[in-house]
C-alpha cells in the first residue's frame, strides 16, 4: 500500500496560483474540501498580518462564486470558497484517490500526501498528465498499515510518520527533531524517545525479516 507525497503546479487559470503567487509568503491551509462534477468547496485557513487585500483578490475572480469569511483571530482567517472551477480536483477523483486533509498552497503549488493503491497511484499520475498538470513525486513508501499497526503504538505510528514525512529522514535533513516536536506539540525530549522506540521496534523486525542470521551473527 504505497503511501505517496505530490508536489502540483496549480494551473495559471485557477483562482489559487492567482492569489497565491501574488502572496507568496502566506500559506493556504485547505482543511475540509467537498469536490464535484461543476462546483468545488473548500475551507481554507491562512495567516497574514493584513488578510483585506487577499480575500479582495479571491473575491474579484469570476470562478469564485462564493466567500464566506468564517472567523478571524489575530492574524489568522478562516474562510469558506466556492469555486466553479474544480479541475484540480479532478484527477483525484477520475483515478478515484481520497483526498486527503489538511494540505497547503503555497506559491502556486500544492503539496498532497496520499495513500492509495498502486493501480489508483498510476492512474492519478496518467490522469494529471492528461490534464497537463505538472507534478512531481517527492516519494513514495510502500507501507504495509497492517504489519506496521502491530509493529507500532498509535503514538509511535504517528511521530514515526510525522518524521518521515517531514523530510527528517532525507540525506541531508528537511527537517530537526525540533522541527517534528513543533509539528506535534510536544518537547523535545518527548518526541526523541517516542522516535527512539519506534525505530529500535522498526530495526529489529527489520533484522529479523530481511537479514539472514548468519550476517546478524558476525
Amino acid at each position: 500500500m504505497p503511501r505517496a507525497k505530490l508536489i502540483v503546479r496549480i494551473p495559471e487559470s485557477l483562482w489559487i496560483h492567482e492569489v497565491s503567487t501574488a502572496h507568496p509568503d502566506v500559506t493556504f491551509r485547505v482543511t475540509s474540501v467537498l469536490p464535484g462534477p461543476d462546483v468545488a468547496i473548500g475551507v481554507i485557513e491562512l495567516s497574514a498580518s493584513n488578510p483585506v487585500p487577499i480575500l479582495a483578490a479571491i473575491e474579484d475572480r469570476d470562478d469564485v462564486r462564493d466567500l464566506e469569511l468564517l472567523w478571524t483571530h489575530d492574524e489568522t482567517a478562516l474562510l469558506q470558497v466556492e469555486t466553479s472551477d474544480p479541475s484540480l480536483l479532478a484527477p483525484m477523483q477520475r483515478a478515484g484517490v481520497p483526498i486527503e486533509t489538511p494540505f497547503e498552497v503555497e506559491d502556486g503549488v500544492v503539496t498532497w500526501e496520499l495513500t492509495t493503491s498502486s493501480d489508483r497511484l498510476s492512474a492519478l499520475g496518467s490522469s494529471l498528465d492528461e490534464h497537463d498538470v505538472g507534478y512531481r513525486i517527492k516519494y513514495v513508501h510502500d507501507v504495509d498499515a497492517g504489519r506496521a499497526e502491530q509493529l507500532l503504538t498509535d503514538r509511535q505510528l504517528e511521530v514515526f510518520l510525522t518524521a518521515l514525512d517531514s523530510g527528517y529522514y532525507e540525506v541531508p535533513r528537511e527537517a530537526t527533531l525540533t522541527d517534528v516536536a513543533s509539528t506535534l506539540d510536544v518537547s523535545k525530549s518527548t518526541c526523541s524517545d517516542v522516535l527512539h522506540r519506534a525505530e529500535g521496534t522498526i530495526a529489529h523486525w527489520f533484522a529479523e525479516e530481511h537479514v539472514a542470521p548468519a550476517s546478524r551473527d558476525r
